[in-house]
């Protein structure tokens, strides 16, 4: 056959969906909300849970693909004014919109469905944790500070995961979950920057539209500085130990880095410090802390 005659490439919805919703950076807080449950394991009786691992995976995993779907929608029209996102799978068409909802509605069902098989309780507050999810693409429409509601949402996760393990809050929660939040809503800040100039024209706002790129990676480093204060917090109240020091302290030299990368004349490497460093952070923090909780006598 000749190549010009040649059939046109099936699609793949699959496959675009999970493109469209980058599936990989799942990874980016799924380790806290392990975290969290683990704390409260070796804090409950020492026994490792799989089942509820499982299901806190299941869950976490399923919100994020609602959010990003959603966001993906709502946002679509901006994207396709914007050349960094302008290839985007539903401004393209390799993905259309009602797949898009279709995605976004069954992830948004396993999400409940995982909540309902921990507890009544975490399928009672699950509608609470949709609500940042959704307000996220709507609030770069109305307030310069969108990155405040993405770290509400993030800040769900292990508080959620400390309350399918326990049933109910605890100080230690709150503090991992306040400290997880401001950690994404950091990088957040130094993502933006990069669209601070787009964002002025196509009315979109943020920290680096609204107060500058140097003002944004200011904040930014102010808030990793809280974060760091706040992993500190959690494991004096989680009774955590040498392990949990020594993952501090590369945690330190990663934000370091991460900070010193990414100048207000220089946005080049974002991408690396916004991938790179904090999913090193995401991973080796939580390395260590589970080689703490297991000298403290996590066990299967």
């Amino acid at each position: 056959m000749l190549a010009g005659n040649a059939p046109p490439a099936r699609r793949r919805p699959v496959g675009a969906f999970l493109r469209l919703v980058v599936i990989e950076h799942s990874v980016f807080a799924l380790p806290f909300a392990y975290l969290a449950a683990l704390t409260a394991m070796a804090r409950n009786g020492g026994r490792l849970r799989v089942g509820e691992l499982l299901l806190i995976t299941v869950a976490m995993v399923a919100a994020r693909t609602f959010a990003m779907a959603a966001n993906r929608v709502i946002d679509r029209s901006i994207d396709a004014r914007n050349p960094r996102t302008a290839q985007r799978e539903l401004v393209t068409g390799e993905v259309t919109v009602p797949t898009a909802l279709a995605g976004a509605l069954l992830a948004l069902a396993v999400f409940f469905a995982a909540a309902a098989a921990l507890s009544t309780l975490c399928l009672e507050l699950a509608p609470l944790a949709v609500v940042p999810l959704v307000a996220y693409p709507y609030a770069k429409r109305v307030t310069w500070a969108p990155h405040a509601v993405l770290a509400l949402a993030q800040a769900v996760a292990p508080i959620g995961a400390w309350v399918a393990v326990t049933g109910r809050w605890s100080g230690p929660a709150v503090v991992l979950g306040l400290a997880v939040g401001l950690w994404i809503g950091g990088f957040d800040l130094i993502y933006a920057c990069q669209d601070a100039e787009i964002d002025r024209v196509i009315g979109v706002r943020s920290v680096p539209a609204r107060f500058g790129v140097r003002t944004a990676l200011v904040a930014s480093a102010v808030t990793h500085l809280v974060t760091f204060a706040l992993f500190v917090w959690f494991g004096a109240l989680s009774g955590l130990g040498g392990w949990w020091d020594a993952g501090l302290a590369v945690t330190a030299v990663i934000f370091g880095y991460e900070h010193a990368v990414v100048r207000p004349g220089d946005l080049s490497r974002v991408n690396r410090a916004f991938f790179t460093a904090n999913g090193l952070v995401s991973f080796l923090l939580f390395g260590f802390a589970v080689a703490d909780l297991a000298s403290g006598g996590l066990h299967w």
